[in-house]
């Protein structure tokens, strides 16, 4: 009987993990990259080496949690079936038994540490700032936009404001794209200087794994390298009040060479402070809350 339930107990954990990695795999299949998708399950896809360690230590806590809960379900089948009254009429009345106790003592922090290895592991590489190729600074604003400021290139700044539905364009996705978007190179460290003025805001990018709070008169600091070029929305993940929902952060990720000349250009474009973009304010308000 021992014999059978260990075949039938290896043969679940098999089948558990199996079905988590597949489970993983089509997750990945349907989540995005740099932008919610339809039907998205899991994150949006890493392009990041961060974002790749989140992703990674996710799907190591989904087989652990899954091989915890069928194992439990196993030791729950095997109490309903063999210690009934029908099935076991004389209960055991054993009190104790030692190896049983040091393996519930065990195991769990056998499970505990490689949790926490990873888990430690994760949060210093987010927290330990690497030499930074590129600084920028980001402000939130009390009128639910974003500040941009390049202080490694000549502290130029821009505001950034969502576009509101009646100008959006072909391909730009709605409440998600901005007037003004941050320009990086790919595959440099960036590090990113988060503050706010007035109102608590939160700087959030899920495919790049950065998310810190911008509060009013201090100065949050984290970073990313991305390492696929493209368009990447991200939005503030702060209940900022009554615009919280109209205050996207959109960053373009190109070569470093279109990075030097959208740089000349936009020294240029932004020589003069611009005002926020004025429609953005009556045209909130104005927006379907669904």
């Amino acid at each position: 009987m021992t014999k059978g339930w260990g075949v039938a107990i290896r043969r679940l954990a098999g089948t558990a993990l199996a079905a988590a990695l597949v489970f993983g795999l089509g997750a990945e299949a349907f989540a995005g990259t740099g932008q919610p998708s339809p039907w998205q399950i899991g994150f949006q896809g890493a392009a990041s080496p961060i974002m790749e360690q989140i992703d990674q230590f996710h799907w190591w806590l989904t087989v652990i949690s899954a091989l915890i809960t069928l194992f439990v379900l196993i030791l729950l089948v095997i109490v309903f079936v063999r210690f009934n009254e029908k099935a076991n009429p004389t209960p055991s009345t054993t009190t104790h038994h030692t190896g049983l106790e040091v393996a519930w003592t065990v195991i769990p922090v056998v499970i505990l540490v490689a949790i926490a290895v990873p888990s430690f592991r994760l949060l210093f590489n987010q927290l330990d700032i690497p030499k930074a190729d590129i600084t920028i600074k980001a402000t939130g604003t009390a009128g639910w936009t974003w500040v941009y400021e390049y202080p490694d290139h000549g502290g130029f700044n821009f505001i950034s404001s969502m576009i509101p539905d009646k100008d959006l364009k072909a391909g730009q996705p709605r409440l998600l794209s901005v007037d003004n978007e941050v320009v990086l190179p790919v595959n440099k460290i960036v590090r990113v200087q988060v503050t706010a003025e007035g109102i608590i805001h939160a700087f959030a990018m899920p495919s790049f794994g950065v998310k810190i709070d911008a509060v009013p008169g201090r100065l949050n600091e984290t970073w990313f390298k991305a390492t696929k070029t493209g368009m990447f929305y991200g939005q503030c993940s702060e209940l900022c009040g009554i615009n919280h929902a109209y205050m996207p952060i959109q960053i373009r990720i190109v070569e470093e060479a279109e990075f030097k000349k959208w740089v000349e250009d936009a020294k240029k474009k932004f020589a003069a402070n611009p005002e926020p973009n004025p429609a953005l304010v009556a045209t909130v308000a104005e927006e379907p809350k669904n």
